[in-house]
């Protein structure tokens, strides 16, 4: 489909689910290389926007690992809050673990940043941050973005997990929110 339209909105393809693949096989090529023979880490999806991408990414890795997930949100319609809620806490044990956070969108990293300290907190042995997409202009954080699958500019996107008022998860594609000028 070339567009969709969700509540009040409508979309147009940006990033179709071919270049995401290509993203995400390039992304599990660097991991298995930086993780082979070094036992099996956890990785942790935050829910809901990275479910596809983990189990996408999931079968291209080639080492012994884990997935568990936990629900943060910062989102309401198509703005952060600025606020983190955890909505499903890590359930899974991390103390001298290395974990991989698996995140759908890094923007302002507000989310990310948390988390990272939730881990150390929990003392996380390292703690990666992996992500399908990253808009550089918005993340000014220190915190590094250890594996990127595509970059992308500052633009509202839906599709491939990520949504808008929780619709638009469902598409293999990811759609734009479409301007009258673009």
């Amino acid at each position: 489909m070339e567009r969709i339209n969700l509540h009040d909105k409508e979309f147009r393809i940006f990033i179709p689910f071919s270049k995401i693949e290509e993203g995400i096989k390039a992304v599990a090529q660097k991991l298995n290389r930086d993780y082979k023979g070094k036992g099996a880490p956890l990785f942790l999806a935050v829910l809901n926007g990275s479910f596809m991408f983990a189990a996408d990414l999931l079968k291209h890795i080639d080492f012994q690992c884990e997935i568990s997930f936990i629900k943060l949100s910062s989102y309401s319609g198509t703005s952060t809050t600025g606020e983190i809620k955890e909505l499903l806490g890590i359930t899974t044990p991390v103390k001298g673990r290395d974990v991989i956070v698996l995140e759908d969108i890094v923007d302002t990293g507000n989310t990310i940043v948390e988390l990272h300290k939730i881990l150390q907190d929990k003392e996380a042995a390292s703690v990666k941050i992996c992500t399908l997409l990253l808009k550089p202009e918005s993340y000014h954080k220190d915190l590094p973005v250890d594996y990127t699958a595509i970059e992308i500019p500052n633009d509202f996107i839906v599709g491939y997990g990520l949504d808008y008022d929780e619709l638009g998860r469902q598409y293999k594609d990811i759609y734009v929110l479409d301007t009258p000028n673009s």
